[in-house]
């Protein structure tokens, strides 16, 4: 029996207990005009449970209620932008832009309610797979542009506000902006997110009309009894934020829990990266507050002045990041 078997078993089994409880809930919750489950509303899926299982808690698949206490604090205080010193660093602390204080940040605060050490539940180790020969491969040959920055190619499409960050798909909890909101019409499914301000149109239909590529993939959906399944395919990138290739399969799961959380399932299949696919989970919470614009841009009209100064930094003889000359080597992204 494989990993991904036993997975979906356990997940099977914790379903049937909890059966008798969401089928007498299910009656209660609206039905849109159309027939289909109401899961319009704005939520959002800020949470500390990270998306890989710790090193430090590689044996535990979930925590008990103290062991998540003492954990929580302790992430707390490590992902504090307000105690890092910008003249010293980050040194035990997360990398990010260190000029932002904590007010600017929204990660979560607590773990999911299940107390998992990881939103990965397969495999069972809680973590991505590690990267196949092609993925290793378009990985290097990526941060090898990105390490040039020749052009606008060279620039991630995160530096310029395209795709990224927790957008999606799939949608991933991450430092801010982790706020959605979905919208239902007759036969399609709207998809908001905060970051960065990216705009899903999904057909309600069984198979994919068009080879048109797009950054955030070719979305259609269709009903499974009371659960929304997005399918998600045709890439326009060959690389993202997950690592992901433009011949990646996302699946997109959305069943309501209650009146106020829907569970959200993804599995990602991408044989060019992974040879395995890996699932993971997180409830979504209602917010009350609506999603705001987020109006990125600052890498697009800052292209010029980035790839001046690049160039600036090679006539002195450093790489573009002020690094020491080098024919190779790596620049911090988010995409890493």
């Amino acid at each position: 029996m494989t990993n991904r078997v036993i997975s979906k078993l356990t997940l099977a089994l914790s379903a049937l207990v909890l059966a008798p409880a969401l089928t007498a809930q299910s009656s209660e919750f609206p039905k849109t005009e159309y027939g289909h489950p109401d899961l319009q509303g704005t939520y959002t899926f800020r949470t500390l449970t990270p998306l890989n299982r710790p090193r430090e808690l590689e044996s535990m698949a979930t925590l008990t209620a103290d062991q998540a206490a003492e954990w929580e604090a302790y992430e707390r205080r490590r992902q504090n932008r307000d105690l890092i010193i910008d003249s010293i660093g980050g040194a035990q602390y997360p990398p990010g832009v260190i000029s932002y204080n904590e007010f600017w940040y929204e990660r979560g605060i607590e773990t999911i309610a299940d107390r998992r050490t990881s939103l990965i539940y397969d495999p069972p180790n809680g973590r991505t797979p590690a990267s196949n020969a092609a993925g290793r491969e378009r990985r290097a040959r990526y941060g090898q542009m990105v390490f040039e920055s020749a052009g606008p190619e060279g620039r991630t499409t995160v530096d310029r506000c395209i795709t990224g960050f927790v957008g999606g798909p799939p949608m991933i909890p991450g430092s801010y902006n982790n706020n959605m909101q979905l919208v239902q019409t007759k036969d399609h499914i709207m998809i908001l997110n905060e970051m960065v301000h990216t705009a899903r149109i999904i057909r309600l239909d069984s198979e994919h009309h068009t080879k048109q590529l797009k950054w955030e993939g070719d979305s259609i959906a269709h009903w499974e009894g009371d659960t929304l399944v997005i399918h998600t395919q045709n890439f326009y990138h060959d690389y993202n934020l997950r690592g992901m290739s433009d011949q990646a399969v996302i699946e997109e799961r959305f069943t309501r829990l209650d009146a106020d959380t829907l569970d959200y399932d993804f599995t990602v299949t991408d044989p060019l990266t992974w040879d395995e696919s890996w699932s993971a989970k997180v409830p979504m919470r209602r917010a009350a507050e609506p999603v705001y614009e987020y109006a990125c841009h600052e890498g697009n009209h800052g292209l010029v002045g980035i790839l001046a100064g690049w160039r600036r930094y090679e006539s002195m003889g450093m790489n573009g990041d002020g690094s020491p000359k080098s024919e190779s080597g790596t620049v911090d992204t988010e995409e890493r």
